[in-house]
């Protein structure tokens, strides 16, 4: 009875160390090509894991191949905005590739992260909308947060990493030319790759054939 309860102990303790995350492991960092210079981003998989699988799976599949940064919000182009933010953002390209199902909202105040100078954060309509694409933030921005007052539903946007080096990467795109909010011409996304591996075009390529039927387009966030 004492060796079963033994070696109970030991299959129990040996599923949650194989389960809790190896002292000292680094979370995953993927590096974002852009037209105009390259953005590497600390994607944090420990506070928001549902945001940062969701986002990772394009990655890995090569869906941001052929993506583009294609809108910048500023001051100069949302007068009517009584709560004003600074955010570059990002998505497929939507005649190449199709999106995989939306996901739940990972809100700030559950995942601990905040919206600070350089973190990546999903773009959504509704709550429980988000799907690829991702923005940028320029300067804190604590109205994207819960509870925020930029979207009415004050759900705020999931955070899910930062950016660790190519700020002015990001900057350099929130300055770009842009009609409205509308980047003219948006900045080419030649892939996003985790740091180290490089993707192939054709395996760009073949990604598309195997992705899921396109779900509603989560693209206009954050909210006007």
């Amino acid at each position: 009875m004492r060796r079963r309860f033994a070696l109970s102990w030991f299959a129990f303790c040996f599923t949650v160390v194989l389960a809790a995350p190896v002292a000292g492991q680094g979370l995953p960092h993927v590096v974002i090509r852009t037209a105009v210079g390259e953005i590497e981003v600390e994607v944090d998989t420990i506070h928001a894991p549902v945001t940062s699988a969701n986002f990772l799976r394009y990655v890995d599949l090569g869906f941001y191949h052929f993506g583009r940064f294609y809108r910048t919000v500023r001051a100069d182009n949302q007068p009517k905005d009584k709560v004003k933010i600074a955010v570059v953002q990002a998505g497929l390209d939507h005649l190449r590739v199709k999106e995989f199902p939306p996901i739940k909202l990972e809100r700030t105040r559950v995942t601990g992260l905040s919206h600070k100078s350089g973190t990546i954060s999903m773009a959504r309509g509704g709550p429980d909308t988000a799907t690829s694409d991702f923005f940028i933030c320029v300067g804190d921005q604590p109205a994207l947060d819960f509870g925020g007052k930029r979207n009415p539903d004050g759900q705020g946007f999931a955070a899910f990493g930062r950016v660790v080096n190519g700020i002015d990467v990001v900057n350099r795109i929130h300055a770009s030319p842009a009609d409205g909010q509308t980047l003219e011409p948006p900045i080419a996304i030649y892939g996003i790759e985790r740091k180290g591996v490089r993707a192939s075009e054709g395996q760009a390529a073949e990604s598309s054939v195997a992705a899921p039927q396109p779900a509603e387009s989560s693209v206009v966030a954050p909210q006007q």
